[in-house]
């Protein structure tokens, strides 16, 4: 097979599973091989929920994204283990890439790299690729067990090869892992390179990072989102009142991991009470227009919680907006 030709392995995945094979020339005729095991690009983590009715164990991200200037050893592994100049190699290469292309370049976070370096192990001691082994975490779990920034979606890379330069090389060849590579979505990643033989296992975890907000700070952002949706709709301002209930009910939804716990059916009764989910906490789900449009309103107040659950395992803030 021509060198960088890709054929579908026809193994039925959520990822496109690929196979590329190629020779070298030297002083001596080698063959070399490259298993891409396919990019598991995953979907936003804020498609979110939300709903509409009548009616403190969670915290806030602990860190901002990291930045750093080069891979660090995870402190619990012996460096010896990795490959640290491969994993820089292919750091410099995937900016490269994404600079020839127009895109930002991507921040290295200590997290990732931990995640990235114990699943490259993972495929050292199979001795096979994949994105997960049996009793693994999936890829969104694994990141945010060895990460504490808020990413709002994941995808990794996963391949062998026998240099750094000739692995990137060949993901680029891959449509699928250089769309990874060079996704303008993604503004941070880990990298795990370790070497079995003559042989680099090499892993490329991708995320999308995005700001550290306090609690109140998420409140804040709400609370001028419903001012500015006043504003559109052409109706007074609302008086914002403080509602410790309103976050008590927040925080029970996200310890229970799903909206309208008992708590929101606590709330007074004659107040419409909007829950949801979210990530980007200045924008209103879709079905709050028309209820903050209402003439009859006259204050509100926002209770917010933030938590990872089984259902966002990658973290998102619980919120209860009370309208009066």
């Amino acid at each position: 097979m021509p060198r960088g030709q890709t054929v579908d392995s026809g193994v039925p995945t959520r990822a496109d599973r690929k196979f590329t094979q190629g020779r070298a020339l030297g002083e001596k005729l080698a063959l070399t091989a490259l298993l891409v095991v396919g990019a598991a690009c995953l979907p936003p983590s804020s498609g979110l929920m939300a709903s509409a009715g009548q009616s403190d164990d969670a915290g806030k991200p602990s860190a901002g994204v990291a930045l750093r200037p080069a891979a660090a050893a995870a402190p619990d592994m012996p460096f010896t283990e990795f490959d640290s100049n491969a994993e820089q190699v292919l750091f410099d290469l995937a900016n490269q890439a994404r600079s020839q292309a127009g895109v930002a370049a991507l921040t290295l976070d200590r997290g990732l790299i931990h995640a990235a370096r114990l699943h490259a192990l993972a495929m050292l001691s199979a001795h096979q690729l994949s994105h997960q082994f049996a009793g693994e975490p999936p890829l969104p779990r694994r990141l945010a067990d060895a990460t504490r920034i808020q990413l709002e979606r994941e995808g990794e890379n996963v391949a062998f090869d026998y240099d750094a330069a000739d692995g990137h090389k060949h993901l680029m060849l891959s449509p699928a892992h250089r769309a990874n590579l060079l996704n303008a979505n993604y503004n941070v990643i880990g990298l795990g390179v370790v070497r079995g033989g003559d042989r680099l296992y090499i892993v490329q975890d991708f995320g999308h990072a995005l700001p550290a907000y306090s609690v109140a700070e998420v409140k804040d952002k709400i609370a001028a989102a419903v001012v500015l949706a006043r504003h559109q709709a052409k109706r007074p301002d609302l008086a914002r009142r403080g509602s410790p209930a309103s976050d008590g009910a927040a925080c029970s939804m996200a310890r229970s991991d799903k909206l309208g716990a008992s708590a929101v059916q606590q709330l007074p009764q004659h107040d419409t009470v909007l829950t949801y989910t979210t990530l980007h906490p200045e924008t209103l789900p879709a079905n709050s227009a028309d209820v903050l449009s209402s003439r009859n309103l006259r204050g509100f107040s926002v209770g917010a919680c933030y938590a990872r659950t089984g259902t966002y395992p990658t973290g998102v803030y619980w919120v209860v907006l009370t309208l009066e």
